[in-house]
């Protein structure tokens, strides 16, 4: 018996997402692809079909442009301007994840603004409303116990003006049948302080010296939104899982050219010193944010929707302590996917051992802060995720916008080997420049029918493009059908 399943997956301080990026002897030609696609006898038969769609509900839908874009992304250009992403069969589920960078300087700053209406909660708002994912992964959402429900109710169940959905068309100021009803937040270790010197510069109690940077408890939080129920009694976390128990761990080390403040005390290493002393390593916890799976009913099937915020693997020294924790963070749901015994060393906060159950399905959602190609990360981490043979093989999502965003940038942006209409995240243009670094990735028993990214370029809707200002990160949607 097969069922289908529609999902959706989707920060403001600057250490959080700022990614300088570095070239990698990688080769890939996933825009010849593209290419090839566009021109092929199955793309020119679909086309008549999606046009007749989209005609019924804003006009004439008009051809796809060819610098790149898969048709399967979804972005279409429509009448009065309008951007539509189009509504996948009933059978299917989308999935999306979406950095929305709502994150504030102090807690409780955001539930103020949220309480008393605050602008760019609602244009993302808009955004995922334009979308309508059956769950969604929310990156940097500052966790305080209400406000992911907050959001839930006073933005994302409300219809809001902007959205390119049909919602937004009812009189009715509440979305009455796709909308997300259901929540799940937790703790993180963001701005949590350990009262040791993690980075080792002689002081405790700093941002730096929390168990994932931040400034206050449940700064760049997670939230998890679904359509469907979610088995909160059986969600597995990893929020103090310890660095030092995954076998083969990178620890953080000073080359032997490189010098240390007196204050670092690490021991000896054959290529140079430990970066954090035994003492400080054994407790140091591997998630900067936390790690969940979080099982989701629907119809008589489950879905685990695996879900991450690895720290950005910049603003350290020559120790690279975060991009060591980046890719380790990536590798702790590769090891959790994998086959029973790579993963029979996690033990998750309520002391359960193991990993996922084989034959699960389960999406990995989130801002991995990791490009495949680019960017100043240990990219073999999130490569050998996207090729693990337990996950999906599709084409990266992708979108118009990107490509022109990285035309109009130049920048970094010209020495990328990635694909631009592959970019999610939209950054420096001198360095990192864009960068693809959310994703969503199905179980290879999930059979992908199409993905994108919600990335409308201004000649296609000049107001769906300011829309997705609101974010420096862009959301990623993938439809999927549970086999």
């Amino acid at each position: 018996m097969s069922f289908s399943l529609k999902v959706t997956i989707p920060a403001v301080l600057l250490p959080v997402d700022y990614v300088p990026r570095v070239q990698t002897k990688v080769n890939v030609n996933e825009s010849m692809r593209v290419r090839s696609f566009i021109g092929s006898p199955i793309a020119r038969c679909a086309w008549p079909q999606i046009a007749l769609s989209v005609f019924a509900l804003v006009g004439v839908c008009d051809a796809q442009d060819p610098r790149g874009l898969d048709p399967g992304s979804g972005e279409k250009r429509g009448g009065a301007g309008s951007v539509l992403v189009p509504a996948p069969p009933s059978s299917t589920l989308r999935i999306a994840t979406f950095n929305v960078a709502l994150n504030r300087k102090k807690a409780g700053e955001l539930a103020q603004d949220l309480e008393k209406g605050d602008d760019q909660a609602r244009r993302i708002a808009a955004i995922v409303q334009s979308v309508a994912p059956d769950i969604l992964l929310v990156n940097e959402l500052d966790y305080d116990g209400k406000t992911a429900k907050l959001f839930l109710d006073r933005y994302l169940r409300v219809s809001q003006p902007e959205s390119r959905s049909a919602a937004a068309a009812q009189s009715d100021a509440k979305i009455p049948d796709r909308d997300l009803r259901y929540v799940y937040s937790g703790p993180v270790n963001t701005g949590v302080d350990s009262g040791l010197d993690l980075n080792n510069n002689g002081r405790i109690h700093d941002p730096d010296d929390a168990w994932g940077y931040g400034a206050f408890p449940g700064q760049y939080g997670m939230a998890v939104y679904s359509r469907y129920p979610i088995v909160s009694g059986e969600v597995r976390t990893f929020l103090k899982f310890p660095w030092s128990k995954m076998p083969g761990a990178l620890r953080p080390k000073l080359p032997s050219s490189a010098k240390k403040s007196e204050s670092s005390g690490s021991d000896s290493d054959s290529d140079g010193k430990w970066f954090h002393d035994d003492a400080v390593w054994e407790q140091l916890r591997l998630s900067s944010k936390s790690h969940w799976d979080v099982p989701i009913e629907i119809q008589g099937a489950r879905l685990h929707i695996l879900a991450s915020h690895p720290t950005p693997p910049v603003f350290d020294g020559a120790e690279d302590r975060n991009g060591c924790r980046n890719h380790d963070e990536i590798r702790l749901f590769r090891d959790y996917i994998s086959e029973e015994s790579q993963g029979a060393y996690l033990v998750d906060d309520a002391g359960t051992k193991g990993s996922i159950p084989s034959g699960s399905h389960f999406v990995i959602v989130g801002d991995l802060n990791s490009d495949p190609l680019d960017g100043d990360g240990r990219s073999e981490a999130i490569r050998s995720l996207i090729e693990h043979p337990n996950i999906a093989t599709y084409d990266a999502p992708s979108s118009r916008g990107a490509v022109d965003a990285a035309e109009k940038s130049a920048g970094a942006n010209t020495k990328h080997r990635g694909n631009p209409a592959h970019d999610t995240g939209d950054f420096n243009d001198k360095n990192p420049g864009n960068l693809r670094i959310d994703f969503v990735l199905p179980s290879a028993n999930c059979k992908v029918i199409a993905s994108g990214v919600y990335w409308p370029s201004a000649s296609e809707s000049a107001a769906a493009n300011e829309l997705t200002s609101a974010s420096d990160h862009h959301l990623v949607w993938v439809d999927i059908e549970l086999k």
